[in-house]
């Protein structure tokens, strides 16, 4: 049975016109029943979704940019920063084949209201719980893991919605555009964070966050969301039904488990960069402002990760085999990317480290026209469930490998170890992918593909 969403956006003007959405979410979805997104509505959700993504990574990056504040204030030492740095992907992997397997059933608009109220209130309360008691390493790294907890379900969701509503040839350029709205938010967080933690302290970076979060999540219910869909009904039902497909058969097949892989290895690299970039430039070059390197690198990000969404889907588009545009852009993603990262070792002065992080990060962006649509190449109707398994390997490493790089720092007193550690993970899960990965679809025998209306 189709569902019909007519919601108007506050007061004036129609957000979703009745001919606009029409979705079937229904456990058995046979040819006609499931629809690619039309034009108008691609637009809307493509602009709320890219804004979504962009509050994620500031909630995400919260932590991060305010840790050094807080271990001088709690005295925390670098193995105790990584703890708590860390508890986030302790939570990151417990939901993510759950988001991707409710969002396949029920549709993924709803996880990621749920998920976005859920984190927001977790961020604006952070200053509050830092401040309970004595245990304030415990309390907030139970906090971090409860963010990742909430957290973890987005990305398999959006897989999931990408697969089932955008076309094999514009995945790479919807997909790009979330990923520049991560660097876009760890931009904004960058350099809100550098304003707000020197006039206002790091408390405020968390309530200021929580609250944007929160309105995010109120404009989807009230322009989306409210009163279209009993969501209990639909949770209720994704239960009763039996899985449809096996997905974890499909690790078996070489293009799958390499794809697997290669996501663990640039999700955990990425991970670590994320978390302790901030503090790698503060204690190498205490003179320099923050600003300039929580915000050039993100700022320079942007235009790459649309740039190469774009590029992607134009070769497909120009007859270019899928296989080969996914491995060419994972190369310059992990492989190009690895080499700017090994010469940070070598440098010696802050502007040359920013541009080096600038570009590593740039052509890191690369991935989301590689391994992280490559999913939904091979296995649109699964496609949730089976990324979301995947960002959950991601995370695990990427909990192990932050944890991991607190350690060496402390012990070897350098940043080159970690680098080099970033270079190697990058070069397996790249050869691995070079060598046995594809993008011949598996699932042909189990599932109807999307049909436009």
């Amino acid at each position: 049975m189709a569902v019909q969403h007519t919601s108007s956006i506050c007061g004036n003007g129609s957000v979703l016109d009745s001919k606009d959405y029409k979705t079937n979410y229904s456990s058995k979805r046979e040819p006609g029943e499931q629809n690619l997104w039309p034009r108008s509505l691609a637009r809307k959700w493509t602009l709320t979704l890219f804004m979504g993504t962009c509050l994620l990574y500031c909630a995400r990056m919260a932590m991060p940019i305010c840790v050094v504040s807080m271990a001088a204030i709690f005295q925390w030492s670098k193995i105790d920063s990584g703890l708590v740095l860390g508890g986030f992907f302790w939570g990151y992997c417990f939901t993510q084949i759950l988001g991707g397997y409710v969002s396949d059933r029920v549709g993924g608009e709803h996880v990621l209201f749920i998920s976005a109220t859920s984190w927001a209130v977790i961020t604006a309360a952070t200053p509050l719980l830092s401040h309970l008691g004595s245990h304030t390493l415990a309390v907030m790294t139970m906090n971090r893991f409860l963010m990742g907890v909430m957290q973890g379900v987005f990305f398999p969701s959006l897989a999931s919605l990408c697969s089932q509503r955008v076309a094999e040839g514009g995945r790479g350029l919807l997909m790009s555009t979330m990923n520049s709205g991560t660097h876009l938010g760890t931009l904004i967080a960058g350099g809100m964070g550098s304003l707000i933690l020197d006039r206002y302290g790091w408390e405020s970076m968390f309530y200021t966050i929580g609250f944007l979060s929160g309105l995010w999540a109120l404009f989807v219910w009230q322009c989306f969301l409210k009163g279209e869909i009993n969501l209990t009904e639909l949770t209720k039902k994704s239960k009763s039904d039996k899985l449809r497909k096996p997905w974890l058969r499909y690790l078996k097949m070489s293009p799958v488990w390499s794809m697997v892989f290669a996501h663990m290895c640039t999700s955990s690299t990425s991970y670590t960069l994320l978390s302790w970039l901030p503090t790698y430039f503060k204690e190498s070059y205490p003179q320099s402002m923050g600003w300039v390197y929580n915000v050039i690198p993100w700022l320079a990000a942007i235009p790459a990760a649309l740039g190469g969404g774009f590029i992607s889907d134009f070769l497909i588009n120009q007859g270019y085999g899928v296989a080969l545009v996914r491995k060419t852009m994972q190369f310059f993603a992990m492989g190009v990317s690895s080499m700017f990262i090994l010469l940070l070792s070598k440098t010696n002065t802050c502007p040359t480290a920013v541009a080096l992080v600038s570009a590593a990060l740039g052509l890191s962006s690369f991935s989301s026209g590689g391994v992280s649509v490559n999913v939904q190449d091979l296995t649109p109707s699964c496609a949730g469930a089976l990324y979301g398994f995947m960002n959950m390997l991601g995370a695990f490493m990427g909990l192990v490998m932050v944890s991991f790089s607190g350690y060496l720092i402390e012990v070897t007193l350098s940043w080159s170890t970690v680098f080099s550690l970033i270079s190697l993970v990058n070069s397996t899960g790249l050869g691995i992918f070079l060598i046995f990965g594809d993008a011949q679809r598996i699932d042909l025998g189990d599932y109807s593909q999307v049909i436009s209306i």
